[in-house]
């Protein structure tokens, strides 16, 4: 049953309040209350079906007896709250509300029919007889479970309607924000705006990821995360490259900068949209060709056929098929980055190929006329000899695209070429940015065909994806790099230029990164390793030579933990973005507070990256240090905040104590956290810090905007006095 999952707390865009007293909350998300209660109800229905078969003749216990009866009251219990949680949905959904009500009617009513019938604990009593039971009324119990099945497929299917009209009024939000962000010609009212972006895209993500969970489709599955990923990544991307923008206006390359990142975050919105619908806009289809892996498995499969059904297809169609395989190695043989040893190897199992299946073709012609067990014999050795000529096709395909791919990591594993041109930048040095900008033009171009390459060779549709996702950021990524690095070279002296290409820098190191890991699942599937499953990667990995840290050996993640530890990753890190915009504020960058609150956005951005995997903390011993540093921040952020409250008046500096008194505590808190040994639960320990880290930032965030009004009205105080003094000279 392909339920659909809803997200928690988005309020009015298709949140259900209220609370069930059976322990169903309204708040959580749709997925979660209708998939639990369904999949209680479908095992006792199965339950009902064994009841239904039992013996007549047989002697009925009072074991027997009670057991019918206990299953028909929890059928009827789940119904229950299945029907609560269908009337919530429909209470907050006008336009489904009588379709959903009329399903849960109807659900409601096989469920206390089902218990009617069950109720069999007094049969063998003689006041019991003339009752209508499950063994009286076998149809009536029948009609009932078919009945309660159709209305709760009813009800998940109208629930999957309203998740998709929650994702799609989501994705309208973000755009709508979107378009006012690429308009704003002031900093303070993209400040405004950004702030209320980043909510809606949390918003967003949660609604999605949800979705995803939910996805059967292991296709789907895989396109929404290359979908979301771009997301996560662009709204980085999106706060400094705008934020560079309005600090030139004038620059040609820093707008075109900006524009690459709203473009692409507008076709990944729309890529959600079309995953939910299950529909392409104006009715296009996927052109994408099959993979040769894909290709070669379809062709094999129809050879083997012949064994059961020598007239399955025509001849025509088998040569025209292993053309078609043949035909898309040319993607390895015409590659000037195919050695010749390679190259050759694969140009002679491709014509051994297509002679082992003129061999066939004479066999399986003579085969059809003749029914002798001699022939049969060799239809059986050509089958088998011509899937083993492919089947070294493969290997070296696949020997081809891994070697290429090992290579290039590690030619840019020390990224020489990124480094040159933050450095070119810098140094305001035009002539050599257009000699790294070619550089990396041609490793873009590499890497892109190493990509297509790949995807021939990764041997599952969701490989198949993200591979195509790859080769599309470097093509992105890369062109946005060489201008933002022109940016930087027009404006040397630019903080937030420089800080803007590093963020593009950083994607494509992170990109550079996630080829590896595909690199290494494409090879475990063709070895046959398909089934094993890597640990999350932003989380702790297993230490070696350490007895000390044992108590931070992590345990294995589910998906539940690893979702809500990306959650509230992505969280943090819109909040570290919201901080650095408050900090841009402030005319003195040296002042103390800032110096902390941007030490303390640093810190907490090092977490955001590290929950994705990425970034230079590496293991839980890299996170527990850098929590430790980030709560020590946090205090010295406060002294200094105490320090300025006795340069304000009492109102102002019972307003400012307030608000840092909420920040000390939390710093403790968390010094204690990291310090608490919680063997085998390291991700409890981290969704834990990461939660005090992100209530610290929207402390940091109230507090740096607190100061720097309350820092004005001081200054402007000075200014009032001193042109007072001034005045009074004079006089």
């Amino acid at each position: 049953m392909a339920a659909s999952p809803g997200p928690a707390g988005v309020g009015s865009a298709g949140t259900f309040h209220g609370s069930d007293s059976s322990g169903f909350a309204f708040d959580s998300g749709l997925e979660i209350k209708t998939r639990s209660v369904e999949q209680t109800l479908l095992p006792l229905v199965s339950q009902i079906t064994t009841l239904i078969n039992h013996k007549d003749n047989t002697k009925k216990s009072d074991k027997t007896l009670q057991a019918i009866q206990r299953v028909g009251q929890a059928v009827n219990l789940a119904v229950g709250r299945f029907v609560k949680v269908g009337e919530a949905i429909a209470n907050e959904n006008w336009d489904l509300k009588e379709e959903i009500n009329i399903a849960c009617i109807e659900a409601k009513q096989a469920g206390e029919t089902i218990a009617a019938l069950t109720d069999v604990t007094n049969l063998n009593h003689p006041e019991s007889d003339g009752q209508i039971t499950i063994f009286t009324d076998k149809t009536g119990v029948i009609k009932a479970a078919r009945l309660l099945l159709s209305s709760v497929t009813k009800v998940l299917l109208l629930a999957d309607c309203v998740v998709v009209k929650q994702i799609i009024t989501s994705r309208n939000k973000v755009l709508a924000t979107m378009e006012r962000l690429e308009k704003v010609s002031s900093f303070q009212e993209f400040v405004q705006i950004f702030s209320q972006f980043g909510n809606e895209m949390v918003e967003f993500a949660h609604l999605t990821g949800d979705r995803q969970n939910d996805l059967k489709d292991e296709k789907k599955k895989a396109k929404m995360a290359a979908a979301r990923a771009v997301l996560e990544k662009c709204t980085m991307m999106l706060l400094t490259a705008s934020k560079t923008c309005l600090r030139h206006p004038n620059c040609e390359s820093a707008h075109k900068n900006k524009e690459g990142v709203f473009d692409r975050m507008k076709v990944a919105l729309d890529k959600v949209i079309e995953i939910v619908t299950d529909c392409k806009p104006n009715g296009e289809t996927d052109i994408s060709s099959i993979s040769i892996f894909t290709g070669i498995k379809e062709f094999k499969m129809n050879i083997e056929a012949l064994r059961e059904n020598l007239y399955f297809q025509s001849k025509e169609n088998l040569s025209v098929a292993l053309e078609v395989i043949l035909e898309r190695t040319e993607d390895f043989t015409d590659s000037a980055y195919t050695s010749h040893k390679h190259r050759e190897r694969i140009l002679e199992l491709s014509t051994q190929a297509r002679m082992k299946l003129q061999q066939l073709i004479s066999v399986w012609i003579q085969a059809q006329s003749k029914k002798t067990e001699s022939i049969a014999e060799e239809l059986e050795l050509s089958i088998l000899t011509i899937t083993h000529s492919l089947d070294e096709l493969k290997k070296e395909l696949h020997r081809t695209a891994a070697q290429l791919a090992a290579d290039l990591l590690k030619h840019n594993a020390d990224h020489v070429v990124l480094k040159a041109l933050k450095l070119t930048g810098v140094e305001g040095n035009l002539e050599a940015l257009a000699e790294y900008a070619g550089k990396l033009s041609e490793q873009k171009e590499q890497l892109i065909e190493t990509c297509r390459l790949l995807r021939h060779v990764s041997g599952t549709e969701p490989l198949e994806i993200t591979c195509i996702h790859a080769e599309e950021t470097f093509q992105v990524t890369g062109q946005q790099i060489i201008s933002a690095a022109e940016t930087l070279t027009l404006h040397p002296s630019s903080k937030i230029a420089k800080e803007n290409l590093d963020v593009f820098c950083e994607a494509w190191e992170s990109q550079i990164s996630d080829m590896s890991t595909l690199l290494r699942e494409i090879s475990d599937v063709f070895e046959g390793r398909r089934g094993e499953k890597y640990g999350y990667l932003s989380l702790p990995k297993p230490m070696k030579n350490n007895a000390n840290l044992k108590s931070l050996k992590p345990d294995k993640p589910d998906s539940e933990e690893q979702a809500k530890i990306a959650k509230l990753g992505l969280k943090l890190g819109l909040l570290t973005s919201d901080a650095d915009c408050e900090i841009e504020k402030w005319e003195d960058q040296e002042n103390e507070i800032v110096r902390y609150g941007r030490n303390m956005s640093t810190m907490a951005y090092s977490l955001y990256v590290f929950t994705r995997g990425e970034g230079s903390l590496k293991t839980s011993q890299d996170l527990i240090h850098q929590l430790e540093a980030f709560a020590t921040e946090g205090l010295k952020l406060a002294s200094s905040v105490q320090a300025f409250s006795k340069q304000l008046k009492d109102d102002d500096k019972l307003l400012l104590l307030l608000e840092v008194n909420k920040l000390i505590p939390l710093c403790h808190q968390l010094q204690t956290i990291t310090k608490t040994p919680m063997p085998n639960k390291v991700f409890l320990k981290v969704d834990k810090c990461i939660i005090k880290a992100r209530s610290m930032m929207a402390i940091l965030i109230q507090l740096l905007s607190l100061c720097y009004k309350l820092l004005k009205k001081v200054e402007s105080r000075w200014v009032s006095v001193t042109n007072k003094d001034t005045m009074d000279g004079k006089t």
